[in-house]
């Protein structure tokens, strides 16, 4: 490829604020994958975060992509799935597939959306040293025509707007608020950006952890569970962000509760895979790296603990949650679904227009 910005960049980050700051840009977080995407001619490539490319995984995207964008262009934004009006993680995840028939046919039963909120070169001018309102100014006028699945991602510069977005498109399965600065140039894997995320509380079983990749002595991360309506306990995410120190004096706090017969614990079944077909259970392989190791240490299921989260993507955490404290005075069985806050819903026709829903 002949542009002025050439794969791999990696994307510009942001840094976690609590409030919404004044006098920026502000636009919606995204639940996706982040991608850049690259388009000289015939030739287009959609890089990920880490720099890899996801062009294979979606074929449709590629044809959509080709039919909406400049000849000559460098684009930045998230790659999404649209599922019953709100974002799907879950469904976007199941899109990375090693089998090329497999990836031809989720392309048709769950086909993926590209949402465009920056633009790092056109024709033969890289924009990276531009500011960022001339370079929404650019994008907006290079995406005004563009249809389904390729859109331009809504921004304002009212911060009372970016409030009320912030308060109600979480319902549509978005993940919080980006504050961008109006004068910030592109820089590639810097954290010069500000996202407002929602943040709750739960109380989860501890019931088992992963060793840390450095060594046995330590705990890498605390797995989690809830009870469903059922009666069953579910693993529905992690706690990892500990000090080595605290790691190491987790195991030997947590060695009173290891199994000595793992094969008595809720997910006992863990190594089959049809059993994750009916229950939420650790060790899933990784659809990013197949090698990784699964393995935990299985618990007595009686510990308590209160983490913070963002948001729930089905039935598990979005994202690793944060320890709180212990919480001795909990049961384990009175730690259910049914404490977690549902956000109002909402229907993401309202932020990116009707075409985005109809599937």
């Amino acid at each position: 490829m002949d542009l002025p910005v050439r794969p791999p960049v990696k994307p510009m980050l942001a840094k976690a604020v609590k409030k919404i700051p004044p006098g920026m840009q502000y636009e919606a977080k995204w639940d996706g994958f982040r991608a850049i995407v690259y388009r000289d001619g015939p030739e287009l490539v959609i890089g990920s975060r880490n720099g890899k490319p996801l062009t294979r995984y979606f074929p449709e995207l590629v044809t959509a992509l080709l039919a909406n964008l400049p000849p000559r262009c460098v684009v930045d934004g998230e790659i999404v799935v649209v599922q019953d009006g709100r974002l799907d993680f879950e469904r976007l995840s199941e899109r990375i597939h090693p089998a090329a028939s497999r990836i031809k046919l989720l392309a048709e039963q769950t086909p993926a959306a590209f949402v465009a909120f920056d633009l790092l070169a056109l024709e033969d001018l890289s924009l990276l040293d531009v500011p960022l309102e001339e370079r929404r100014k650019a994008l907006t006028d290079v995406f005004r025509d563009a249809g389904p699945p390729v859109y331009l991602a809504p921004a304002t510069t009212d911060r009372e707007v970016a409030q009320l977005w912030f308060e109600r498109f979480e319902g549509a399965g978005l993940d919080g608020v980006m504050a961008k600065p109006l004068t910030l140039p592109y820089r590639p894997d810097a954290r010069l950006m500000y996202k407002i995320k929602h943040e709750r509380t739960a109380d989860c079983v501890v019931a088992g952890y992963r060793p840390h990749k450095t060594a046995d002595t330590a705990v890498g991360s605390l797995l989690l569970g809830l009870y469903d309506a059922q009666g069953r306990l579910q693993h529905v995410g992690a706690s990892s962000a500990f000090t080595m120190q605290r790691r190491k004096e987790l195991v030997e706090e947590l060695r009173p509760l290891r199994l000595a017969d793992p094969g008595t614990h809720p997910w006992a079944a863990w190594e089959d895979q049809a059993a994750h077909e009916s229950d939420r259970l650790p060790g899933a392989q990784n659809r990013w790296n197949s090698s990784k190791d699964q393995s935990w240490v299985a618990l007595d299921p009686s510990l308590v603990c209160e983490v913070a989260y963002d948001h729930m993507q089905g039935t598990r955490f979005r994202h690793t949650t944060q320890f709180r404290r212990w919480r001795p005075d909990r049961t384990p069985q009175s730690c259910r679904y049914d404490q977690l806050e549902e956000p109002v819903s909402y229907d993401l026709a309202d932020i990116l227009g009707p075409a985005a829903t109809e599937r």
